[in-house]
């Protein structure tokens, strides 16, 4: 059954994460975790039975609550299909320019990425003195692709 876990908005990934390495490291018959960006303050928790699920979530920071109906795979399906964005990736030595921030509109090469904390290290171009710079990889967008810069 899957069961809907009420979770701090902005720590559901977090949340999602910690919740994964407990069931693993504790063996409790979870079976999957489910953070649906859309859907903010709730992740999905399949598990064999409620009291597994309890076990995972107890004394867990910024879990609230577990709601007390379980739900089917059919009810959230359309949910965790309609959240599907086409998802550009970055790589090392693509141009980006910031959408946002103190460098809103600079361009910058991409030196270093990191996916499990969601960030991109750049060097911003127009500057005298080249100096790295640790943003979220949504407050960038591509604007060329390694391959084309040569």
């Amino acid at each position: 059954m899957i069961y809907t876990l009420r979770v701090t908005t902005g720590q559901e990934k977090i949340v999602a994460e910690m919740l994964a390495k407990k069931a693993k490291a504790e063996k409790l018959a979870v079976y999957s975790v489910v953070d649906v960006e859309a859907i903010k303050g709730y992740i999905f928790v399949e598990g064999a039975d409620e009291n597994e699920v309890t076990k995972l979530v107890q004394k867990m920071k910024n879990v609230k609550g577990m709601l007390k109906q379980a739900v089917e795979i059919k009810e959230i399906e359309n949910l965790i299909k309609s959240t599907g964005q086409q998802v550009v990736t970055i790589k090392i030595g693509d141009i980006v320019e910031m959408t946002s921030g103190p460098f809103k509109g600079e361009k910058a090469r991409v030196i270093k990425t990191d996916e499990a904390r969601d960030e991109l290290t750049v060097e911003l171009m127009e500057v005298a003195v080249p100096i790295p710079v640790t943003i979220k990889s949504k407050t960038a967008k591509l604007s060329q692709k390694a391959e084309d810069v040569a």
